[in-house]
């Protein structure tokens, strides 16, 4: 597991993204039981409230899901879902901020096509 440290966002948004990183990456594949709160929280020294916060909101998107007196364990299909979300999140966060820089520049689409495949940086 890595540390935590974006100061910028909760500790239990943290924790979120810490075991969606790991889904992704298939380090916690699906229906495989993840860390339990107390475990996120010794680990990153932090309240198990905390930690439980971003388990249960993994657990209201029906990523992670829990098998009662055993613990929280991966759903099947989180993987994919994950995947969908960062892609529409990659696309807010970067490709329409993107465009709108790209458009208050007047680079038109084949200049921006370039400028992607690094092609443009040669001429």
């Amino acid at each position: 597991m890595a540390s935590l440290i974006d100061e910028g966002k909760p500790i239990f948004q943290q924790i979120a993204e810490r075991i969606e990183d790991d889904i992704i990456n298939e380090s916690l594949p699906e229906e495989t039981q993840v860390p339990s709160t107390n475990q996120f929280a010794a680990f990153y020294q932090i309240n198990p409230a905390t930690a439980a916060k971003g388990v249960n909101l993994l657990v209201e998107q029906g990523i992670l899901y829990k098998k009662r007196g055993i613990g929280m364990f991966v759903a099947t299909g989180a993987r994919e879902t994950l995947i969908e979300k960062r892609k529409e999140q990659f696309y807010e966060q970067f490709v329409v901020t993107m465009l709108t820089e790209a458009s208050k520049l007047q680079i038109g689409r084949e200049e921006l096509i370039r400028m992607i495949r690094r092609e443009g940086d040669e001429e």
